[in-house]
């Protein structure tokens, strides 16, 4: 392994319902929105990348109220060489990490869900990120 991780923490968290009404909508109609999941690293110093995981829900049809849910997850990485290829550096940003962390995350987010008022939130137990990367790649 060219890497380990050292540090893990929630960066961002908001869970905002505006309104009664978006809360009864959303409940009754929660399949109408879709699960959102991005990517972004930064070098937080040499042989240090700080890996942000984002998941957030977004209403799949334009006539949905809106709520703000998003969470960002920190994954602090330690490259044992800092000289990698650019692909494999990819590869472990993109796919590596978030494979060994999206369980955590996604724990964390069907807790807020169901500690909401919300018992049929369906949230894949598990993602393909070496896919979603191939996907990526062809674009």
């Amino acid at each position: 392994m060219s890497y380990k991780i050292i540090g893990k923490y929630i960066k961002e968290l908001n869970f905002n319902i505006p309104n009664p009404k978006t809360f009864f909508l959303l409940s009754k109609n929660i399949a109408n929105y879709k699960i959102n999941i991005d990517i972004k690293s930064s070098q937080a110093k040499q042989n240090i990348i700080e890996v942000l995981t984002s998941l957030s829900l977004s209403p799949t049809k334009d006539d949905f109220e809106a709520i703000n849910t998003k969470i960002i997850f920190s994954t602090i990485v330690e490259l044992e060489d800092n000289r990698l290829p650019k692909e494999e550096m990819e590869k472990i940003i993109l796919i590596e990490v978030p494979s060994k962390i999206y369980s955590e995350l996604r724990k964390i987010f069907v807790f807020l869900f169901e500690n909401s008022g919300f018992k049929d939130v369906k949230i894949s137990e598990s993602v393909d990120f070496e896919k979603l990367y191939k996907m990526r790649k062809v674009q």
